[in-house]
């Protein structure tokens, strides 16, 4: 029989799913030797270690970085120089921004790799060697990847999973008001994975890289494979877990270069296949249980949310003091026992990002359910509301001037509207009628940013007014901003943004919140938020 004749339509077809969503707490998985969970065998062997893989594959990777600035033609030679048949092929499911960069910079390693989703406009990006999401040389990888035929990508995840040996599941799932975890499309995609095992006799790997309550990939996840399938974890696949530690904005360096690759490994056999893919990469690897490696990818997030609400604390009590936070933080990171990059002890506006502010969350609902008291993580999203309150309060004295925003996202270069505190700060001083407008040359146009608005507006509903008027707020000509503003909100600490605030009218005010000179300008009508 065809592939085709046995694909699931939603997989193939890109078409509606009815699957109610799920929500799971952190599951229940019997460990014990000989027991099975919903007749899937959970044993796991895997010692908790640490190794170190070095190897050439990173001298390549380097080779390949200077090959790529001469152009997307020495990209493309190069990515043809490196392909070899011995290489697993792999799957991604999920476009999104962990999706593709990790499909992207896969295929610039030499590996062969199908991405894909229901999404037919993400799909055509892909195909078309064009990133869905902004993001450095993404789009450089993928159009040398597709133009040397190593990059595809398809609605078809059963077709998929039988032409690759891996699969990495990178489905951004959405949080739910209650901070719970919407498991529906994962549910979704495993069962299309199972469909294709049952016609598949070769061993296959199946890594989830998405954020998940600990417990969800062997109890739930593998399980579901287990049943569309008919095959048994361990003899017929394996499953791992392998969190994405990647920021937005700088996702290609942190792939490249990443402080540690986690793998949480059911068996040896799924250690022995990820860490040899991910061994192109000169960095150490931790090899761990999967569910240490889930609870790695929240509470990485929470470190570093404890981290910029520590800085931004300390940076409020120094302006009351009159104090540069910075010159503080620089000190207290150059401590050796601190360890402790500076960058995230700076003292700038709030800490954004959606996929940040949801693994708090996520940690904190995770303890409530356990019956553990985490006071210290519970006030992270508290602190963080006083940042932008502390810039609301620098504003009130202009409350009856024109507010010109620069940059709208919570880090320059990033497309993601949703968890950004700008829009919060905007939010609260639309409820105070003050006149804005808002300037951010990163933001798409047109389709792309209503998908981003509508995000926002399904993602925080405190923010929906806001969005509602949001085109009408945006301008994409800077200098019709600098002739309307009386009061420059600084946003993203960028030479285009330096530029434009050294070229405003006289008297403007500017309220700095990303730290565009390490020097302030003299004079009361510049100041920052923390400095």
């Amino acid at each position: 029989m065809a592939v085709g004749d046995r694909t699931p339509r939603a997989w193939a077809a890109g078409g509606p799913f009815h699957v109610s969503p799920l929500r799971f707490g952190p599951a229940v998985v019997r460990k014990d030797m000989g027991q099975r969970c919903d007749d899937v065998p959970l044993e796991l062997r895997v010692p908790m270690s640490k190794l170190r893989l070095v190897q050439g594959g990173m001298a390549e990777t380097r080779l390949g970085e200077q090959i790529l600035r001469r152009g997307p033609e020495a990209a493309m030679a190069r990515l043809e120089a490196a392909a070899w048949h011995g290489r697993p092929s792999m799957s991604v499911v999920g476009l999104d921004h962990a999706g593709v960069v990790s499909a992207a910079c896969f295929a610039h390693l030499g590996f062969r790799v199908v991405g894909v989703d229901v999404c037919a406009e993400k799909v055509a990006h892909v195909a078309a060697g064009r990133s869905p999401v902004a993001e450095d040389r993404v789009d450089t990888f993928l159009s040398a990847g597709v133009g040397c035929g190593l990059v595809r990508a398809t609605q078809n995840l059963v077709a998929a999973v039988l032409e690759t040996d891996i699969t990495f599941i990178c489905l951004g799932l959405e949080t739910q008001p209650d901070g719970s975890c919407d498991l529906g499309p994962l549910l979704r995609a495993a069962r299309a994975i199972g469909q294709a095992l049952s016609m598949k006799s070769s061993y296959h790997v199946i890594v989830l890289r998405c954020r998940l309550p600990p417990g969800t990939t062997l109890g739930v996840v593998a399980c579901e494979i287990q049943r569309a399938s008919g095959r048994m974890l361990g003899p017929d696949f394996g499953v791992g877990f392998s969190p994405v530690l990647m920021r937005e904005g700088t996702a290609v360096a942190d792939f490249f270069d990443p402080r540690k690759i986690v793998v949480g490994a059911f068996d040896q056999h799924v250690r022995t296949m990820v860490g040899s893919i991910f061994a192109s990469i000169d960095a150490k690897l931790v090899v761990t249980t999967i569910e240490a490696a889930e609870m790695v990818r929240l509470v990485d997030s929470a470190w570093r949310a404890t981290k910029v609400a520590f800085g931004n604390e300390v940076g409020r009590l120094c302006k009351a003091l009159d104090i540069d936070s910075h010159d503080v933080m620089e000190i207290l990171a150059d401590d050796p026992q601190c360890d402790l990059p500076c960058a995230d002890l700076k003292p700038g506006f709030a800490l954004g990002g959606s996929l940040q502010s949801e693994d708090v969350r996520a940690v904190g609902r995770l303890a409530h359910e356990h019956g553990v008291s985490v006071p210290m993580i519970d006030a992270l999203p508290v602190s963080n509301a006083r940042h932008v309150d502390h810039a609301l309060r620098l504003l009130e004295p202009f409350r009856d001037l024109r507010l010109g925003f620069l940059g709208l996202t919570f880090e320059p270069g990033v497309r993601d509207l949703a968890g950004s505190p700008v829009l919060d700060l905007m939010a609260a001083l639309q409820a105070r009628d003050v006149a804005m407008k808002a300037y951010d040359g990163g933001l798409p146009a047109g389709t792309d940013l209503e998908r981003h608005t509508d995000q926002v507006r399904r993602a925080v509903p405190r923010q929906s007014r806001l969005i509602d008027i949001l085109d009408h707020l945006l301008t994409d000509d800077a200098d019709e901003l600098l002739g309307w503003a009386d009061v420059l909100v600084v946003c993203h600490a960028t030479s285009e943004t330096r530029g434009l605030v050294d070229r405003r009218k006289n008297g403007c005010h500017v309220l700095d919140l990303g730290r565009l000179h390490k020097v302030l300008p003299a004079g009361s009508a510049y100041q920052g938020i923390a400095w």
